[in-house]
């Protein structure tokens, strides 16, 4: 992760741990916070604002199916980041923006091998929403160097990306920097998820 955190701006990093139980949430988490907290990197944790709370976690992202907005904030309070995934639904990030959300994220954009995409989504959302409305908005799914263009031209505020960090054949560092380039070659500083 640090080699990760070394290649540019990174907004924050996400605690994404499926099927497995919550004392390996907890030990995942005390090995990883305090490296992105020291590298000034928010931890968010995916899914669970419970184990949010509990282990002081800079905010939660919570999905379509994962615990409601209003009981993600209950447990976190106001000051800590909620992000609500909302897929290809302008409606469900209206209400979750409403709600008090600090970050929609619309997806998947492209084919994943990470979970099941439920949608797939048109970059015109982001446009719409980046043109109508003041909440940032992170684009999800399948995204990569080669095909993240289009998504923070159109107005993405924020990249999600798992195997594109991972999986980049120079390392974690070169695809963080990588990405730092296609912001900034479309005058936007960099921030990924």
């Amino acid at each position: 992760m640090e080699e990760a955190l070394a290649g540019g701006d990174v907004a924050c990093l996400q605690l994404r741990l499926k099927d497995v139980d919550d004392d390996a949430i907890r030990r995942a988490a005390r090995v990883l916070q305090p490296i992105a907290l020291g590298r000034g990197v928010a931890f968010i944790m995916n899914d669970r604002p419970d184990l949010a709370a509990e282990l002081g976690c800079d905010g939660v992202h919570v999905g379509e199916e994962d615990a409601p907005y209003a009981e993600a904030r209950r447990l976190l309070g106001p000051d800590r980041t909620v992000g609500v995934t909302c897929g290809d639904s302008r409606h469900r990030a209206l209400m979750a923006a409403e709600a008090g959300a600090d970050y929609v994220a619309f997806g998947a954009f492209f084919a994943t091998t990470t979970k099941i995409a439920k949608h797939r989504v048109d970059p015109e959302v982001l446009r719409d929403w980046s043109e109508t409305t003041v909440v940032p908005c992170v684009a999800i799914g399948g995204i990569s160097q080669e095909n993240c263009g289009k998504l923070v031209e159109a107005g993405a505020d924020f990249l999600a990306v798992i195997g594109a960090i991972w999986n980049h054949p120079d390392g974690p560092r070169a695809a963080v920097r990588s990405f730092n380039e296609v912001f900034a070659r479309y005058g936007r500083a960099y921030r990924a998820d």
